[in-house]
């Protein structure tokens, strides 16, 4: 069952390669798709959509992050599938 998952990642997290890390995993797992991006607070957002189990993975990844990164906790909401992106993509604050 294919679903929607928000992912809110804390810690020292920006400036390790989160975001490309996290997009290179979406990739490495297959099927899914969304956006990561940093916020304002710190910390690094995600949107994801694709197979529940798939997700339950990149949540998982998202618990350790890229090696230099320091996750103290991460949030996340299960939402429900709106099939609105094609692919996996950085987003980045202007």
């Amino acid at each position: 069952m294919k679903s929607r998952l928000h992912i809110r990642i804390f810690g020292d997290v920006q400036g390790v390669f989160f975001r490309a890390g996290a997009q290179d995993e979406a990739r490495r797992i297959s099927g899914i798709s969304g956006w990561v991006r940093n916020s304002d607070d710190g910390s690094v957002e995600v949107i994801a959509e694709g197979e529940k189990e798939k997700l339950e993975a990149l949540l998982e990844w998202c618990g350790k992050g890229p090696e230099g990164a320091v996750v103290e906790k991460t949030e996340h909401e299960w939402l429900g599938f709106k099939d609105e992106f094609r692919g996996f993509k950085v987003k980045y604050i202007l």
